[in-house]
């Protein structure tokens, strides 16, 4: 018992780390984080943060990595169900919607407080981008080859894709407008035909 205890104990202190880290940089922001306050929260002690991380830069990148983790796993289970095609775009862009209203603050870490601290966490942001954008390009790809919709420029419309889901859920996070359900309702459809997709076509066939 002691032997499991030990090996699970470093995952619940790292887990306790990262979740008292999410509030005090969504409440406080990055610069005005200490880990002194990061310490306080999760019950732990500095030796313990610098264990598992060793300075809140790569403290604050491990949320961001846990939370597109966290997103591209709810995506990925989400089309589990769906047959291969235009179905899968769909589903997947209103996970992604779903899942960054359920996670406000973390998404707020991603969207909006990763931009403007240097080329590190700019970095890190574009590495997000990419993968999510290489996620959507292999959905759309996938419609293109059932016959779901017209060949295109994948590559660019996936970027486009981003950029608008960026975009408004930036203006959400900030201003708690407009609300998902609605972003979903405008936007989804926007999105779909820009490749040549109307929604129509799903009820009918």
């Amino acid at each position: 018992m002691e032997e499991i205890n030990t090996k699970r104990d470093p995952d619940q202190t790292r887990a306790r780390i990262l979740d008292a880290a999410l509030n005090i940089f969504a409440s406080k922001g990055y610069y005005n984080t200490k880990l002194d306050e990061i310490v306080d929260e999760s019950h732990t002690s500095k030796g313990s943060i610098y264990f598992h991380f060793p300075n809140k830069e790569r403290l604050f990148l491990a949320l961001v990595d846990q939370f597109a983790d966290l997103l591209e796993r709810r995506v990925t289970e989400a089309i589990q169900q769906e047959e291969v095609g235009i179905n899968r775009v769909r589903v997947a862009l209103e996970t992604c919607l779903l899942t960054f209203g359920k996670y406000r603050r973390p998404a707020k870490l991603l969207l909006v407080q990763a931009a403007g601290l240097g080329s590190t966490f700019e970095n890190k942001r574009n590495e997000v981008n990419d993968r999510f954008a290489d996620l959507i390009a292999t959905y759309l790809q996938e419609a293109v080859d059932v016959g779901d919709i017209e060949p295109t420029d994948i590559e660019v419309v996936s970027y486009a894709w981003m950029g608008a889901i960026y975009g408004v859920v930036i203006r959400w996070v900030y201003t708690g407008e407009p609300e998902p359900q609605r972003i979903m309702d405008s936007l989804l459809p926007v999105l779909l035909r820009s490749v040549g997709f109307e929604a129509q076509k799903e009820i009918s066939d």
